[in-house]
């Protein structure tokens, strides 16, 4: 599986903990969101292009260079793009933000946005299922989309279901 990488905003690896924690400069007050927010409106627009599995683990005490996952499932390479780029467009509009980078594989099972302070991961489900990123961060909490993103209706596989207790 050949990554592809294409940097959009520093080079050299990961950003500064300044640059991570301020992804973009609010217009005003009314701008700023939070990590958590940011984390929401990613996995909104996921589920807004019918993304399946989605969920949002806050592992910032786990891993220390981001504050929060939010991963979900595409059908195909085409959905993998469709929900990539209506989370990037929603970012921008909503959270005010760009990614630092943003990068996948050459036949489009996984890809992945870089905030800084969240990292978004589109899978297709044989390849989540290879990388199981949930359950390597398991001890992270998990966020209840259903009360904090309005997400009442999401779409569950078996295994990730169990994983969130919901089976």
């Amino acid at each position: 599986m050949e990554l592809l990488h294409r940097p959009l905003a520093r080079r050299g690896g990961r950003p500064k903990e300044e640059e991570r924690n301020s992804v973009s400069e609010p217009k005003n007050k009314q701008d700023e969101t939070t990590s958590r927010e940011r984390a929401l409106i990613a996995a909104r627009a996921a589920d807004e292009k019918k993304a399946t599995d989605i969920m949002v683990q806050e592992v910032r005490d786990l891993i220390g260079v981001t504050d929060y996952f939010v991963i979900a499932t595409a059908a195909n390479n085409r959905q993998v793009e469709a929900i990539v780029d209506e989370i990037e467009e929603a970012e921008r509009v909503q959270g005010h933000c760009k990614p630092l980078h943003r990068e996948g594989t050459q036949d489009g099972t996984w890809s992945l946005l870089d905030y800084g302070d969240i990292v978004v991961h589109v899978f297709q489900p044989e390849t989540r299922e290879y990388y199981r990123l949930e359950a390597l961060w398991n001890d992270a909490p998990v966020i209840d989309l259903a009360k904090e993103a309005g997400l009442t209706e999401l779409e569950y596989s078996d295994r990730i279901a169990k994983l969130l207790g919901k089976a």
